[in-house]
């Protein structure tokens, strides 16, 4: 039965009209409370594309997205309506044919009420027309998605298996949406990018927090300063090495760590820098705030600008004095330990023409001798403190007539007169006795070699007094060649001395005589 109106008038063609008009208003309100309310891009272009095909009446609809390539650009399927997605898997994504290159260049729409009449269809190679299976395409609809920029985003594509479906107030419908659609991409867009940059600042100010971190706890010293020398920045570890707090060393210049006669260092630092050069394991020396020395590596990056400028430098600063005097302990021992295997050579040769002068028989050669190398292995062995099984070295205290008896045992005669030791004993603590050891086997060394130990009659005298603590010790030798001042001054001999005196804190003075020797 028709629709009539109470009076009985037929109101059927206007109702379906209402009806029509408020459906299109609903589809209309959803599509714009989704691009004013939704910043979700995929929720976005959905709604857009479901909206449109219900308003155009489109059995098919679709926005396929224009990502610009170094090629050219490549269409892909962003959203799909009135189909599934499957229907085009079979099929490549839409090529810049003649068909689709108005969409996709934002040149304008394309409408054809039978889109295989139309004199741009399958222009484009392989000229085979809609391929089998394809979707039934008739009618043709298509409109660009274009920003404010005048980005083309991508393409609405609509389609009917029937002819002559889309008319002007549809192509006109769509035109408004896309409108609409394109500034709500541009906003999603620009929410994305935001978002992006602020996860990236926030990385960013992870890792520059976690830089600051590690800069701050690092033993060796970082620095900042710029091209002009002043020092911008100063970590816990510069504090540690060169003893200025912060607040004393940021805004001063470079040069208060620099010794006077390194200065031209700093110049050429700064030129190597400024011309973009890194500086990496330079030894050198600074100072400390109370005026030491100390030995460092430096290695030195430039800093640049935003700009890329170099606008200062970085420097990372390691104290290496321990592992410098390490080196030179090393190489003292090094040294030293061919200096006794000379001098042990020298003295073998000596001992056995000692031996030879006072044996009868082959027996008492062999005898002598080796009693008085044992002797000389036993004062060689006191030079240095025995080492434990984890090899660190352990001195123990002994007393200076125990030692001075060991270092003479291998040049004393049957009758003990040729070495005599006089005076006060007095007991030498654990960190003295290698230093002292050293220094008496080095003069016994000497006396057996150029003294009054190298001829058969010289004698040894040593004389030990103790005042408040202090060993005073007299060394003459008597009866050997007439002492001259050694010409080698600046040999081994002499340098360890100098190390063992300071060591000691001791003081050596020598008296050269025509009958031996004295050393104080």
């Amino acid at each position: 039965m028709d629709e009539t109106s109470p009076t009985g008038m037929d109101l059927q063609p206007e109702s379906v009209a209402s009806r029509l008009d408020v459906r299109l208003l609903r589809t209309l309100y959803a599509i714009t409370k989704a691009i004013s309310s939704d910043l979700d891009l995929d929720r976005i272009v959905q709604v857009v594309t479901d909206g449109a095909t219900e308003l155009t009446g489109a059995k098919y609809g679709a926005f396929f997205y224009n990502i610009p390539g170094v090629e050219g650009p490549h269409f892909s399927l962003y959203t799909l309506s009135g189909a599934p997605r499957s229907a085009f898997e079979r099929f490549g994504l839409p090529r810049k044919t003649a068909v689709f290159a108005p969409t996709f260049d934002g040149v304008g729409v394309v409408r054809s009420d039978d889109i295989r009449q139309d004199p741009r269809y399958a222009r484009n190679e392989p000229l085979q027309g809609m391929p089998s299976g394809h979707l039934p395409v008739v009618s043709y609809l298509a409109v660009p998605v274009i920003s404010r920029t005048g980005e083309v985003h991508g393409g609405l594509l609509f389609a009917h298996d029937l002819p002559g479906m889309f008319s002007d107030e549809h192509e006109e419908l769509v035109q408004a949406v896309a409108s609409h659609a394109a500034i709500a991409i541009d906003n999603a867009r620009l929410l994305r990018a935001s978002q992006a940059e602020a996860e990236l600042r926030r990385k960013s100010h992870e890792s520059a927090a976690l830089l600051a971190a590690i800069v701050e706890s690092s033993e060796d010293a970082i620095i900042s300063k710029t091209l002009a020398g002043t020092i911008t920045s100063w970590n816990r570890g510069a504090q540690h090495i060169f003893g200025y707090r912060p607040e004393e060393a940021i805004g001063k210049p470079i040069t208060i760590l620099i010794p006077e006669d390194r200065l031209e260092e700093e110049k050429s630092i700064l030129a190597r820098v400024g011309q973009g050069q890194h500086v990496l394991h330079f030894e050198t020396v600074r100072l400390r705030k109370d005026g030491a020395s100390i030995d460092i590596s430096l290695a030195i990056s430039p800093i640049r600008g935003d700009d890329g400028t170099i606008i200062g430098a970085s420097k990372v600063a390691r104290d290496i004095t321990e592992r410098k005097r390490a080196a030179e302990r090393q190489g003292l021992l090094l040294r030293e330990m061919n200096h006794r295997i000379k001098n042990l050579f020298a003295l073998t040769g000596g001992l056995v023409s000692l031996a030879a002068r006072s044996a009868e028989t082959p027996t008492d050669l062999a005898r002598s001798l080796k009693e008085r190398l044992t002797a000389l292995a036993r004062a060689h062995e006191m030079t240095l403190p025995p080492m434990q099984s984890d090899g660190t070295l352990l001195e123990a205290g002994t007393t200076i007539f125990t030692l001075l008896n060991a270092l003479v045992a291998p040049y004393q005669n049957s009758n003990r007169d040729r070495v005599c030791l006089a005076g006060t004993d007095m007991r030498i603590g654990a960190g003295k006795v290698t230093n002292l050891a050293l220094l008496l086997h080095e003069f016994m060394t000497n006396a057996a070699k150029y003294g009054c130990l190298s001829t058969p009659n010289g004698q040894l005298q040593v004389d030990c007094q103790v005042e408040d603590e202090e060993l005073r010790l007299e060394w003459v030798e008597i009866g050997g060649p007439p002492a001259h001042a050694a010409e080698n001054v600046g040999g081994f001999g002499s340098r360890l001395e100098e190390t063992l005196k300071r060591g000691m804190n001791a003081i050596i003075e020598r008296d050269w005589r025509a009958s031996g020797l004295i050393i104080r």
